[in-house]
């Protein structure tokens, strides 16, 4: 007869078997509270400016002079009504947004043409001509600002806004490029390749494939693009203020320039002037803010 040995079931194995060793507990990292520690007091210095003066905004001068540093007891929007209601602030922001959208289109659209040929063409020089985008970044905008202004006023573009585009355009292009032409690049050749087995040409290949795959790129310099613009100083200031725009139609940090020079003893009106001159780049920003994580990485891959 065959024997049948029983076996014993796993609970049995499991009560029987000798108890296992304790799992020891990761011991405490002490260089975790000086990363935490460092962190908050980065976001201290970069938030603590930016706040101090949204919240003084709701405050009155005389509060302010009294205790620069109090909080705002009691509160008032009478400083920000003020700014709202001011036909010069929204004179401002229209200009803002006329040159920084057209900034951004101009750097989007000569960028990411210009990086196409670079990252996906060989011909001969392609290397000098991204090292020459390269050093670009290298080329501060003061050091163009005088022959800039004696060759904008010669092409009467002095005093217009697309004197200021175009400029801005230019000096927007080698960031761009350093960023979309890796980006690019890492598309992979097998979808050029079918889609040319598709019959697709090089133009179509561009605009059907590489374009919806380069979105976060794009999004990323758009971005960089219209915040660069929108808080752009200089150059508006050579072009525009010493080109004799009304200053009904200066830039936001112009006319903030201007508005804290008009009402320098009005301290809460100025506060409140500048809080709202940064509010559509802060939301634009945090709104496309994934977009610009994925671009970058995408690029640091590449």
């Amino acid at each position: 007869m065959t024997q049948v040995q029983n076996r014993p079931s796993s609970r049995a194995a499991a009560w029987d078997a000798p108890d296992a060793p304790p799992q020891r507990r990761k011991s405490f990292d002490w260089g975790q509270p000086w990363v935490y520690l460092v962190a908050l007091v980065a976001a201290a210095v970069a938030v603590g400016p930016v706040a101090y003066v949204w919240v003084n905004g709701f405050r009155t001068t005389v509060d302010i002079n009294q205790d620069p540093g109090g909080w705002p007891n009691p509160w008032t929007i009478d400083n920000y009504l003020n700014v709202l209601t001011s036909e010069r602030f929204w004179g401002s922001v229209f200009s803002s947004a006329l040159i920084a959208t057209g900034t951004t289109l101009g750097v989007v659209a000569l960028g990411v043409m210009a990086a196409f040929a670079i990252a996906r063409y060989e011909f001969r020089g392609r290397a000098g001509l991204y090292a020459l985008f390269a050093a670009g970044l290298m080329f501060p905008v003061t050091v163009a600002a005088l022959p800039l202004s004696i060759l904008l006023r010669q092409l009467d573009l002095q005093g217009t806004f697309l004197g200021v585009i175009i400029p801005q355009v230019g000096f927007a292009l080698p960031t761009t490029i350093i960023i979309l032409v890796p980006f690019l690049r890492a598309i992979p050749h097998e979808l050029e390749e079918a889609a040319s087995i598709d019959g697709a040409s090089r133009i179509g290949f561009f605009w059907r494939i590489m374009l919806p795959l380069s979105v976060p790129g794009l999004v990323t310099v758009g971005v960089l693009a219209f915040i660069a613009s929108w808080n752009a100083y200089l150059l508006p200031l050579l072009i525009l203020g010493a080109g004799g725009m009304p200053q009904d139609f200066w830039t936001l940090p112009l006319g903030a320039q201007q508005y804290s020079t008009q009402y320098s003893a009005d301290t809460g009106a100025v506060l409140a002037y500048t809080s709202l001159s940064m509010l559509p780049a802060l939301a634009f920003f945090l709104f496309a803010e994934k977009r610009i994580v994925g671009g970058l990485t995408g690029a640091v891959k590449g």
